[in-house]
């Protein structure tokens, strides 16, 4: 009998990953996730390599997704012979302004530097992952419940998921996320279709797919090329009506439009625009700080209307 490799799985081991680590997997994405263990070299059993799977009611949006975690990315990096970890701890930019409930330390973003050798004069060179919180911190919708229909519904507010260590260990979670993205930069053949759990944690709020999250960011990038270098594309009306504003004018036209427009829809207008607010961030973030403070002024306006409302209307009968 052929002795077991590192990486090979006895009948039993196998029906054991099936029932335990890969519980939420059909067939075919059970299958298709022990191909990619094994073609990693990775071990499901201490979790360097997990599957997890989007959607699981609905057919037709359901999706494997495989996450590394980050001992098996540094596996995997180690084996590649021209890694070398991080010489230095990650860097932050914070800003004090953005604390909040959303952003309990004002994290901004997340630098990680990892060195690569290179092959042909075989000195070493940093390669730079950065993440910006706006775009991994896992933001969700605030829900409430009418003690008078029992039905929930949404308050108009957001709230950073609690679920996991977002709110306890931001610097460690938005790291992670940096990390992974040097790991692609320097190593896209070992790394390409490969995502850390820190990085989905907003995926499984959003309900997004990790190819739902990839197709996001191809159109956000096309509609960045079309914008042009000094502009930003705005969807104004509830993402009807496609604008590009000049760097310059963007903040006094977004300022006039939240000012015009029903606080009822500002949440809705935000979502549609994140790509271009986040663009807005990296360049004015000055003037963008002022921007989100009318922002939430307006969406939790919209809140209190809400509420008055629905007093008024118990009130009356």
């Amino acid at each position: 009998m052929q002795a077991l490799t590192k990486f090979d799985m006895t009948p039993k081991q196998v029906a054991l990953v099936k029932n335990t680590v890969a519980k939420d997997c059909n067939n075919d994405e059970f299958d298709l996730f022990m191909e990619v263990a094994k073609a990693k070299g990775l071990d499901p059993f201490i979790g360097q390599i997990i599957p997890m799977v989007f959607s699981k009611g609905n057919a037709e949006k359901r999706k494997l997704t495989i996450i590394i975690s980050r001992d098996g990315q540094r596996v995997i990096a180690q084996r590649c012979g021209d890694y070398r970890p991080a010489s230095k701890p990650a860097t932050y930019e914070v800003d004090k302004a953005l604390i909040s409930h959303l952003n309990p330390q004002g994290i901004v973003s997340a630098t990680v530097y990892l060195w690569k050798q290179d092959q042909k004069s075989g000195e070493w060179y940093e390669v730079a992952g950065q993440s910006f919180w706006e775009e991994f911190a896992p933001v969700k919708e605030e829900w409430a419940r009418n003690d008078d229909t029992g039905k929930n519904y949404k308050t108009g507010k957001q709230t950073l998921d609690d679920s996991g260590n977002w709110c306890r260990m931001p610097r460690l979670m938005i790291a992670k996320c940096a990390e992974m993205q040097a790991l692609r930069a320097g190593w896209p053949e070992q790394f390409q279709g490969l995502y850390d759990e820190a990085e989905m944690d907003r995926a499984k709020v959003l309900d997004l797919t990790a190819t739902e999250i990839v197709e996001q960011e191809r159109q956000d990038h096309r509609m960045r090329a079309i914008g042009g270098k000094d502009s930003i594309t705005v969807w104004w009306d509830d993402g009807f009506a496609l604008e590009n504003i000049p760097d310059g004018q963007f903040a006094d036209r977004v300022a006039e439009h939240i000012k015009t427009t029903h606080p009822g829809k500002i949440a809705k207008w935000q979502d549609a625009n994140r790509a271009g607010l986040q663009m807005f961030w990296a360049r004015h973030p000055g003037d963008a700080i002022v921007l989100r403070k009318m922002i939430d002024a307006a969406i939790n306006k919209a809140a209190d209307d809400k509420k008055v409302l629905e007093t008024v209307t118990i009130a009356g009968g």
